[in-house]
Formats: C-alpha cells, structure tokens, sequence
C-alpha cells in the first residue's frame, strides 16, 4: 500500500495510513470519510447517525485525552501501572545538562551514569517521550552510555535509563474488552548468503521494502547498528556463511527494519486478560501493549519473567500493514471494528 502522494504545491507528502483505510472501509458499516487534501494526514469521519468524530495520523477520537497524554509519558505510565502493581521495568528518568541546570536538577548525564552502574550493565536508554524506537539504545560501557545518552537527547530533553530485560517482543492490540491483534516483532537481521556483505544484504533488505510498499528507510549509518556488529566482532563489510543470521539493532520496532509473526490466535488467555486489564486501567479504550516476555506468549505468566515494556495510546500499523497482504487484511479487518467503536 503505498502512502506516498503529492500535495497541492508539488510537495511529497506521506498520508495516513488510517485515512487511507477509513476511505476505503467506511461505506461497510454507511459511514462517509473526508480526509484533509494538501497533506493527508488529518480527516473527519461522519456516521449515519449525524455524529461526527475525527483523526490525525493514528490519532483517533477514541481515548480520552488525559490517558492519551500519560500514555505518551514513558515515565507518568510507568510510574501508575507500576502503582497498581503491573509488572514495569525498573528506571529512572534523566535531564540533558542544558535542561537540569535550567530547573535546578542534578539529574544529569553524569547522574545517570552513577544510577546505570547501579542498575548493572547493559542498560536500556531511551527518548520519554518519542515512540517507533527512536533512539532507543542498549549500553554496555561508559563509553557506549555516553554515546546513547546524546544520542537520545536529540528527540527528547528527557530521557528514561532502564533495567535490561531479555527475552521475546511482543505488541498486542486492545480494543475495548477484546485482544484485537498481537504479533512479535524482531529486530532488523540479515541472513548470510555466503557471498554478501552484512551491507549489500542491508540494501537487498532495503530493496525488498521498496518492492512491497513498506517505507522503512533502513540507516546503515546508526551507529547502534555498528556498536551491536562489533559486539560480535563484525563490521559492516563482513561476509556471513550461508544461512547465518546477524541481528542489526537491540529494539524490535518494525519502523526501524524489524519484522512482525502474527500471534493473535495463540496468546493466552492470561496474557489477554493482563493486556486488556492494563488497557482499562490506563484509561484507555484502544492501546498497544508491549511486552518483554522470557518464554512465549503462548504460555502461561511466569512471576519474574514478564515486563510492560511500554503501552501505545495510537498504535499505528503502518508498517506491519506492509509486511504481507494477510497483515494487510489483519489491519483492514481491526480498523473496521476500531471505526465502529468510534461511533459510541
């Protein structure tokens, strides 16, 4: 599905992925959409009823706005879910020097260093308040922590250091009292040909995106992708032996050239249960729950051995939408029922 259009001054624009499915999906249940012309991302949705509701990007007229806003808040959603007792990552918010001396705060940067030793490396760094994995990073040393940390304070002047947690990435989709979707995601990888460097494999990967409509711009300057290479002594110019797999970056996301398996019809029923009773919790009525777990989501919670990675209050499906046309329809098929709930 390709979201790429030109607006009325010539200009490249990327639509919404959502008004693109409300145009098409709306008529099913007699409802009209109208989507905002010069730049695609905004659109207003009118029902057979005569009521009204609207959208921007993957915004839409169906959390209340105070639980959206915490949600967007890494730290506010952890410090309420953690208060209920759900299962959080332990962290701790940090300033850029510039920000702490302006509100009198010594939670700098070398403040975050002492409570990253503390926590035991590696550490998980990260923007507060951006999504999609920007900027997100796994530190193993000083010097990694430092790089990270400036890294991060690119998107955001505050940012979170984390306990690392291992194990399978999970996003599962609430909406309502339902689990409407759930899938892994896994880091961007390359798997060996024998022939290719981990770079030309990179720009075959990069190809592939273009070929199915998926706009993941893969960067194969991130300096996360040649921390994580050297890690296990390679570069980018190294040659991998038919079939061998190099993972590229710590994150799962799918905006950074991850990949998603579709896992909707076998997670369990207690892990459906803790997502919806997160979602109803926060406030929300449709939100991304993500979880770190160390088994299977197929399986039943084990005590220690899960984590709320974060939740999402307009988990955007854009690029898992692109992976394949049964995603496509995946999508197609929950932002049907999304745009029924919206009515009410």
């Amino acid at each position: 599905m390709n979201m790429n259009r030109k607006n009325r001054n010539g200009m490249k624009k990327k639509e919404s992925l959502v008004g693109r499915l409300f145009e098409k999906i709306a008529p099913k249940i007699g409802a009209t959409v109208h989507v905002e012309p010069e730049w695609g991302v905004v659109g207003q949705i009118t029902y057979k009823s005569g009521r009204r509701r609207y959208f921007r990007w993957s915004s839409l007229d169906l959390n209340s706005l105070g639980a959206s806003e915490i949600a967007r808040d890494k730290d506010y959603a952890n410090y309420f879910m953690k208060r209920m007792n759900y299962p959080t990552i332990e962290g701790k918010t940090f300033y850029s020097n510039e920000w702490a001396r302006k509100i009198k705060s010594d939670r700098n940067v070398d403040a975050a260093y002492l409570y990253a030793r503390k926590l035991g490396f590696p550490v998980i760094i990260k923007p507060n308040s951006r999504s999609q994995g920007n900027c997100v990073s796994k530190a193993n040393t000083r010097a990694e922590f430092y790089k990270a940390m400036s890294y991060a304070f690119k998107q955001d002047r505050v940012v979170i250091v984390q306990r690392y947690v291992s194990g399978k990435d999970y996003r599962v989709v609430v909406l309502d009292d339902r689990v409407i979707s759930a899938y892994e995601r896994i880091p961007l990888f390359v798997v060996g040909d024998g022939t290719s460097t981990i770079n030309e494999l990179l720009e075959q990967k990069q190809k592939s995106f273009v070929k199915s409509g998926r706009d993941t711009i893969i960067n194969t300057n991130d300096f996360r992708t040649t921390t994580k290479l050297k890690r296990s002594g390679l570069d980018m110019e190294s040659v991998l032996e038919l079939g061998a797999k190099a993972f590229l970056l710590d994150n799962a996301n799918l905006s950074t050239g991850g990949d998603s398996v579709d896992v909707t019809d076998v997670v369990s029923e207690c892990f459906k249960e803790l997502a919806i009773s997160i979602t109803k919790d926060m406030g929300l009525r449709l939100c991304g729950v993500d979880l770190m777990i160390d088994g299977s989501i197929e399986e039943e919670p084990r005590k220690g051995k899960h984590w709320i990675i974060e939740i999402n209050s307009a988990p955007g499906l854009d690029h898992y939408c692109t992976i394949g046309k049964a995603q496509e329809k995946i999508v197609e098929d929950l932002y049907l029922e999304v745009l029924k709930a919206m009515e009410h």
